[in-house]
């Protein structure tokens, strides 16, 4: 059974680096290339896509008079994204260390790049600022948490989830009590992919 699973997430793993390479392929469909981290679109196409810029107005017009009332509700919600933000770096900071635990990289959840696009009217940019760090945000902490679960309470729920974390697929099995007595130590400190995986970036 756990061969299965271990089969079934390495064509899950397989499936994402297919993913990113399509992804990278809308770099040249797009006409931007990345220099130094930063991505540089063609001066043609920038001019094309300022040309079609839509007024604030316009674009907020465009929505239902009571959906743009919510506006003020959607942005209190950057407070506690905030001191999420702040609460679980000061978290990993202090206690992944002494977990022995790598430490989640926040630029690579927390991806502040959409608001910048050269298209997008006053409004759009506030929007994508917002969404880009909320939902990047949710992501960091997310991971954090997952790390922290697996060496806390590396247990799996007795029905299946519909979106698992990341270290989802290293918990043991719900009620696998022998295995969770006899390996938990290993289990919980078992980062070696996310090791690996830091190595491989920086080569």
């Amino acid at each position: 059974m756990d061969s299965r699973i271990d089969e079934i997430a390495a064509q899950i793993k397989t499936l994402e680096d297919e993913l990113m390479a399509e992804l990278r392929k809308k770099q040249d469909e797009f006409f931007y290339t990345l220099e130094d981290k930063k991505v540089k679109f063609q001066e043609s196409v920038i001019d094309e896509g300022r040309a079609k810029i839509v007024s604030s107005i316009k674009y907020l017009s465009s929505f239902p008079v009571l959906a743009v009332l919510t506006i003020p509700f959607i942005w209190s919600m950057m407070i506690p994204a905030l001191l999420v933000d702040i609460f679980v770096t000061i978290f990993q900071t202090a206690c992944f260390p002494i977990y022995k635990i790598p430490k989640v990289k926040r630029s690579d959840y927390v991806m502040m790049d959409r608001h910048n696009l050269f298209y997008l009217d006053r409004v759009e940019k506030i929007n994508c600022l917002y969404c880009e760090y909320f939902n990047g945000v949710i992501g960091y902490t997310r991971e954090i948490a997952a790390r922290t679960e697996q060496f806390w309470c590396p247990i799996k729920h007795s029905k299946p989830q519909k979106d698992m974390h990341s270290r989802y697929e290293k918990f043991f099995d719900f009620g696998d009590f022998q295995r969770y007595r006899k390996e938990l130590k290993e289990r919980r400190s078992d980062f070696k992919d996310l090791q690996e995986e830091t190595e491989a970036t920086k080569s």
